[in-house]
């Protein structure tokens, strides 16, 4: 015989055909029920992993690891900050940047415009600026023939320059605030600036807001001489960056300030966690159902068999081995449904962004908006970390739910339940 028995039992139960044809539909439908809820969980899961990795790498790829400030303004002394930081732990590089907001003119259409002076010789070494821009070469922001006279380049986010119908070649005026000794807002300047390319980085926030000059057009239209707004860093590990920035703040000195790439956005990863954790409870309230399901099934079953039940007691199994077989009866049930759920899981993850695609193109519908949700497209990131948390809870959830009826099983009395046959 199959050893061990209560797994032969279980097995027998599992695979003979039930007299109940309903008791039958309640056993497929439960294998459904916990297959459809592990599915749509690891789904949901993998999307927003997919989100927050998406964004992270937007982010980190416009801006760079950590950014030091200088507690006073601007940073006057940024040469000898720099090689500071550079000898610090982990560093890679720290290069100047120079930040300011302006309006952009083209035509009678204004927009907002937050633009960003970078180093184009070094920029590659604190953030993946380049690969944004495509074609157009980071060089071509220090055409140093323009900007003599004085018309800079300039390179804008495709949000933007579809705004403003801007393409490159075209002409653009900027609108810079000045202030006075007393800090009062005062006559403002209007310098013009060549659109030499755009940028897609795939978040609204930069493609429809950023611009991009170099460190010296920047420091000129603002009027900052050889002052910069700070410096951007780059470590070995983005992910240890929040640890990293405040161990290079001490090591730089008082005077500075560090932020890493997560505080800037710092609310939005809170969100994302804690939805996550939400999502998590209700769509396990799915397995929960599905738990039900086995509950009916092994009580019908249960009813189905105390003749053989009486009988295997009366050669002897004890209400122990009972209650076991019924117990891997729901194990084996769980194990099934987990494992179909997970490989609709990772099907349905995979092919996520082209069915969201097709659905948009025949209903012409647009459910990803990229200036609500950061990006385009649906992302998605499947973490086995998820699918262990997943697989671990659903299978607790269906061994409890199958103990009470492998419970009332190991109490029936032999002679009782054979009375009447």
């Amino acid at each position: 015989m199959f050893q061990p028995l209560p797994l032969f039992l279980a097995v027998r139960y599992l695979r003979v055909k039930r007299k109940n044809r309903f008791a039958a539909f309640v056993s497929l439908a439960s294998v459904a029920g916990i297959a459809l809820g592990v599915a749509i969980l690891l789904i949901v899961l993998s999307v927003m992993n997919g989100f927050e990795r998406q964004v992270a790498a937007r982010i980190l790829g416009m801006t760079s690891h950590a950014t030091l400030l200088s507690r006073y303004g601007l940073m006057d002394d940024w040469q000898a900050v720099a090689t500071r930081a550079r000898t610090a732990p982990e560093v890679i590089a720290a290069e100047p940047f120079v930040r300011g907001a302006g309006m952009l003119n083209h035509r009678g259409k204004v927009r907002g415009v937050l633009l960003y002076g970078v180093p184009p010789a070094t920029e590659a070494a604190v953030s993946d600026l380049q690969q944004y821009l495509g074609a157009t070469p980071i060089a071509a922001l220090a055409d140093e023939r323009e900007a003599a006279d004085d018309i800079a380049p300039i390179a804008i986010g495709d949000a933007l320059a579809e705004e403003l119908a801007l393409k490159p070649g075209d002409m653009v005026t900027l609108i810079a605030p000045r202030w006075d000794d007393a800090q009062q807002l005062g006559v403002p300047r209007y310098i013009r600036l060549r659109v030499v390319g755009t940028f897609h980085a795939g978040m609204h926030e930069f493609d429809s807001a950023f611009g991009i000059v170099s460190i010296a057009t920047a420091a000129r239209i603002f009027e900052l001489g050889t002052a910069v707004s700070g410096l951007r860093v780059k470590f070995t590990d983005s992910s240890r960056a929040p640890a990293l920035a405040q161990q290079l703040a001490t090591h730089v000195g008082d005077d500075v300030a560090a932020l890493d790439w997560t505080q800037f956005h710092r609310n939005f990863f809170l969100a994302l966690k804690s939805q996550k954790r939400i999502m998590f409870v209700i769509l396990s309230l799915i397995i929960a159902v599905a738990a039900f399901n086995i509950v009916a099934s092994m009580v019908m079953l249960v009813k189905e068999k105390n003749r053989d039940i009486a009988i295997l007691r009366t050669m002897g199994i004890a209400p122990g081995g009972i209650l076991t077989t019924f117990l891997v009866q729901g194990m084996l049930v769980a194990g099934i449904g987990i494992g179909i759920g997970i490989g609709l899981g990772v099907l349905g993850a995979d092919y996520a962004n082209a069915a969201m695609s097709l659905v948009e193109r025949t209903f012409g519908i647009q459910f990803i908006k990229p200036d609500v949700y950061y990006i385009d497209y649906l992302p998605t990131e499947i973490r086995g970390g998820d699918i262990s948390v997943i697989a671990s809870a659903t299978f607790l959830i269906c061994v409890l739910a199958a103990g009470f009826p492998a419970w009332q099983a190991s109490r029936i009395a032999p002679v009782e339940a054979m009375r009447y046959d």
